[in-house]
């Protein structure tokens, strides 16, 4: 798994980078020419939302054309050909879902949702299009990957209300903003320390 995520940091690294830069400059003189008040860890979030669905582009069209396998339109076909707990099983599997768990989580949150079809129905569509488009540049479409991608967004709306869940329970100090900057700024660093 580690491979995997050091994989995909490689990848996408220069055009996170880029679109850090871009995003938040845009961002920052939106905000003063506005005269809106600058909330550090709702504007970490909102980039993150924007270097995710990069990153995802970047994951689901920068491969090498697909000369192993073919389009596949039935159910569980592909899911089932691995063994549980391999390699294979943990990347095209259990990675298909762990992709589309933000996915489920930013548009519960974006929506301030109470309902999983909503998330649920954007996974799908998202998951749909993806697929369309991989068989469009050389890849395949594989159906699975719907199924896996839409219940990841299911999960991700599960995880979103978890924690809506914990923080009405919080003590006040915990939903403080200068609380939530110091834990948006300690995660930046964290990631950047993987990085």
């Amino acid at each position: 798994m580690n491979s995997i995520i050091n994989t995909v940091i490689d990848e996408t690294l220069p055009m996170i980078i880029v679109s850090i830069v871009v995003v938040s400059s845009l961002r920052i003189c939106y905000l003063y020419k506005n005269k809106i008040h600058f909330t550090l860890y709702k504007e970490l979030f909102y980039l993150a939302t924007i270097l995710y669905i990069l990153a995802l582009f970047q994951i689901v069209t920068n491969e090498d054309t697909v000369s192993w396998s073919s389009n596949n339109f039935i159910p569980f076909r592909e899911i089932f050909r691995y063994k549980i707990g391999s390699r294979l099983f943990i990347k095209n599997v259990i990675g298909n879902i762990a992709l589309f768990l933000p996915f489920g989580f930013i548009s519960a949150y974006i929506l301030k949702s109470d309902n999983y079809k909503e998330s649920t129905f954007l996974a799908l569509i998202t998951s749909v299009t993806i697929e369309c488009v991989q068989m469009m540049i050389g890849r395949v479409f594989d159906i699975d990957d719907i199924m896996l991608n839409t219940f990841g967004g299911f999960l991700g709306f599960y995880l979103y209300r978890f924690f809506r869940n914990i923080s009405h329970k919080m003590p006040k100090v915990f939903k403080n903003e200068y609380f939530l900057d110091f834990i948006s700024i300690l995660i930046v660093l964290g990631l950047l320390s993987l990085i």
